[in-house]
C-alpha cells in the first residue's frame, strides 16, 4: 500500500496544481462558496499527492479532512453534497489519466485508479466521523442548555452554566451573557464579529477585552423584533463564525432570553407565593387569636351570666311558697335548659381554643379529639397509634390540631363509618398522618370541583401552609372504580403510598379496593429549641392506644367472662371552664 501511494504521489504531484484548477472551476460553476471551495480542494486525492510527496504520512492527509470534514459540516454542507461534489474530481481525474497513457507516461492506470479510489474510501469515512462529531457537539451543547435551564435553581446560576457550555462549545477564551433592562447600544443590534482594538464605544459587553482579546463575536437576543440582551465570545486571536456556529449560538441566544424570562417569571411566582404563604399564615395567627378572643367572652361573659341565672332561679325555686307545683315545673324546665346552654358553650370554648393543647402538647389533643368522637359515635370503633414523643412547634401543632379536628368533623357528618384508623408518625424531620375511615367514601374529583366544599380546600390550604403534601383517595360503596386525587409537593409521596398498597389492610386497601376514604398527610417539621427530635431518641418509636366504641369492648369482655363498666358521663356542673 505504501509503494502504490508513493508511486501515485510521484505520478500526480507533477499535476497536482491543474487538477485543482479543474476542480475549483467545477465547484465554482455549482455554485459553491470560496470557504465551501478551499474545504473541497483540500480533502482530494491531489492534495493527499502534495502531502506524500513532501515527505507526509498518509494520516497528515487523514488529519487535514477531518478538519475539513469539520468545516464543511459548520459551513452547512451535508455528507451528500460533500460526495456529489468529489465525483467532480474524478472527472477531472480521469481526463489526466487519458492524457498520460496517450503520452506514454503512465505504466498502469489500473493502479492509479485502485489507489485514488481507497484514498476516496478513507476520505470518505473520515469525513462522515468529522460531521458525527459537529452534530453530537451541537447536540450536547443543547442538551447541556437544557440541563441548565432545567436544573439551575435562580437565575444567576442557570446564566453561568450557560455561559460555560456556550464557551466549551466555541472554544473561546471568555463569554459573557447580558440582560438589558435599558435601550442597548446600537452596535449590539445584530450579529457580528469584530476586532476588539477596532470596537467602537459600546460594543463590548466588557470593556477589558478591548487589550486582553483580539477578536469578538457578538449576538443579539432578539424577542419581537426587540433586542432584550447579548452574547458576546472573545477569542486570543482572529477567529471568524461560520454559518451554522453563527445559527446555533442565534438559537442558543433565543433559548438563553426565554429560559431567563421563564426564571425571572418563576422567581417572581415564588415571592408572590411566599407572600400569599405569610399572609395565610398570619390569617391562621389571627383566626386562632379571635378564637381564643371569643372564648374567652364566651367564658366571661355568658357564661357567668348564665350561672347567675342558673342561682336566680334556683334562689326563685327555693322561695315559691307551697302549692305553685307547676311555677315549680316551670322553674325546674328552664333551670335544666340553662344547665344545657352551659354545657354547650363549654364544648365551643373547648372546640375554639383547646387548654389542653396549649398546657398538655399535641399528643393529649388528639387523644381529647379522639375521646369526644367516641363519645358522640359509640358504635364506632377508633385506633389512635402515636409517635412515643411528639414535640412540634406552636403554630406547627395547632394546624396539625385542626387538619385532624376537621376530618373527624367531616367522618363525624358524612361517613357514617363503623371504624377509624388515625395513625401519626414521625421520621427525619418529617410528620406523617394518615387517616382512614370505613363510611359511604365519596367522589374527590366532583368534590374539589364544586365550590361550596370548603372541607378539602382548607385541609389543602392547611397542608400548603406548612409546605406538605396532600392525597386523598376514597372509593363509594356504589362504584366499584376508585377515585383518585394527589395534590403534592413532593412527587416521592405517590411513590411511597404505591408501595404501602401492598401491606395489610384487611380484605383490601381502603379508598382503592375498599369502600372508604384515606388521607395521607405529609409535612416538614422541625423540633422546638432544646426539644429532642421528633420521634424521641430512646424506647419504641410507635406507641398503640386504641379506643374502641363500647360494643366492641363488650364483645372482647363478654369472651372472658367480664361484665362491660358503665360509660361516665360528662360532668355537669354548675361552672363554665
Amino acid at each position: 500500500m505504501q509503494d502504490q501511494l508513493a508511486a501515485m504521489a510521484h505520478q500526480v504531484h507533477p499535476h497536482a496544481g491543474h487538477l485543482s484548477r479543474q476542480f475549483d472551476r467545477i465547484l465554482r460553476a455549482r455554485g459553491f462558496s470560496k470557504a465551501q471551495r478551499l474545504s473541497l480542494l483540500e480533502i482530494t486525492p491531489a492534495a493527499a499527492a502534495l502531502l506524500l510527496a513532501s515527505g507526509e504520512p498518509l494520516s497528515s492527509f487523514l488529519e487535514q479532512v477531518e478538519y475539513r470534514g469539520r468545516r464543511l459540516a459548520k459551513l452547512g454542507m451535508a455528507p451528500s453534497e460533500v460526495q456529489s461534489a468529489l465525483r467532480g474530481f474524478d472527472q477531472v481525474f480521469e481526463s489526466l489519466l487519458s492524457k498520460l497513457a496517450g503520452k506514454g507516461t503512465s505504466p498502469d492506470g489500473a493502479d492509479l485508479r485502485w489507489v485514488r479510489d481507497q484514498l476516496h474510501f478513507c476520505a470518505v469515512l473520515t469525513l462522515n466521523n468529522a460531521f458525527y462529531q459537529v452534530r453530537e457537539a451541537e447536540s450536547r451543547a443543547f442538551y447541556e442548555l437544557f440541563r441548565a435551564e432545567v436544573e439551575a435553581p435562580e437565575l444567576k446560576s442557570m446564566i453561568d452554566r450557560f455561559a460555560g457550555t456556550l464557551k466549551e462549545y466555541t472554544g473561546a477564551s471568555a463569554v459573557r451573557i447580558a440582560l438589558f433592562d435599558a435601550r442597548p447600544s446600537p452596535h449590539v443590534l445584530r450579529p457580528r464579529c469584530f476586532a476588539t482594538a477596532s470596537a467602537p464605544r459600546g460594543a463590548l459587553l466588557e470593556p477589558a477585552w478591548r487589550t486582553r482579546y483580539r477578536f469578538c463575536w457578538s449576538v443579539p437576543m432578539v424577542e419581537q423584533a426587540q433586542v432584550r440582551g447579548a452574547l458576546q465570545f472573545a477569542f486570543p486571536k482572529q477567529y471568524e463564525w461560520l454559518p451554522r456556529e453563527q445559527e446555533l449560538l442565534s438559537a442558543a441566544a433565543e433559548r438563553c432570553w426565554r429560559a431567563a424570562e421563564k426564571s425571572r417569571l418563576i422567581q417572581d411566582l415564588g415571592r408572590r407565593e411566599e407572600q400569599v404563604r405569610r399572609l395565610a399564615e398570619h390569617m391562621v395567627e389571627l383566626e386562632e387569636s379571635e378564637r381564643r378572643r371569643i372564648s374567652r367572652e364566651l367564658h366571661d361573659e355568658a357564661g357567668q351570666s348564665l350561672l347567675c341565672v342558673r342561682l336566680q332561679l334556683e334562689m326563685a325555686e327555693q322561695d315559691l311558697p307551697t302549692g305553685l307545683g307547676e311555677v315549680r315545673q316551670r322553674l325546674q324546665e328552664a333551670r335544666t335548659l340553662v344547665d344545657h346552654s352551659i354545657v354547650e358553650i363549654r364544648r365551643l370554648i373547648a372546640a375554639l381554643s383547646p387548654a389542653v393543647l396549649e398546657q398538655m402538647g399535641l399528643a393529649a389533643g388528639l387523644r381529647q379529639v379522639v375521646a369526644r368522637f367516641r363519645h358522640l359515635h359509640p358504635g364506632t370503633a377508633v385506633e389512635l397509634h402515636l409517635p412515643r414523643r411528639l414535640e412540634l412547634p406552636q403554630k406547627s401543632a395547632i394546624i396539625v390540631y385542626r387538619l385532624l379536628q376537621e376530618c373527624f368533623n367531616n367522618i363525624s357528618k358524612y361517613s357514617a363509618a363503623s371504624h377509624v384508623n388515625l395513625s401519626v408518625d414521625s421520621a427525619d424531620g418529617k410528620l406523617c398522618l394518615h387517616i382512614e375511615d370505613d363510611g359511604v367514601g365519596f367522589d374527590v374529583q366532583e368534590a374539589l370541583s364544586r365550590r361550596d366544599c370548603y372541607g378539602l380546600s382548607g385541609l389543602r390550604e392547611r397542608v400548603a401552609l406548612l409546605g406538605g403534601s396532600l392525597v386523598v383517595r376514597s372509593l363509594p360503596r356504589r362504584s366499584q372504580a376508585a377515585v383518585e386525587q394527589v395534590s403534592t409537593c413532593q412527587p416521592e409521596l405517590g411513590q411511597a403510598l404505591a408501595s404501602r398498597d401492598g401491606e395489610d389492610h384487611g380484605s383490601g386497601v381502603i379508598g382503592v379496593s375498599r369502600p372508604g376514604t384515606s388521607i395521607w398527610i405529609e409535612m416538614p417539621v422541625a423540633a422546638e429549641s432544646g426539644g429532642q427530635p421528633l420521634g424521641g431518641p430512646t424506647g419504641p418509636r410507635m406507641s398503640e392506644m386504641r379506643l374502641r366504641g363500647p360494643r366492641l369492648r363488650e364483645k372482647r369482655r363478654e369472651g372472658k367472662g367480664a361484665q362491660p363498666p358503665q360509660r361516665r358521663r360528662a360532668p355537669t356542673g354548675s361552672g363554665v371552664t
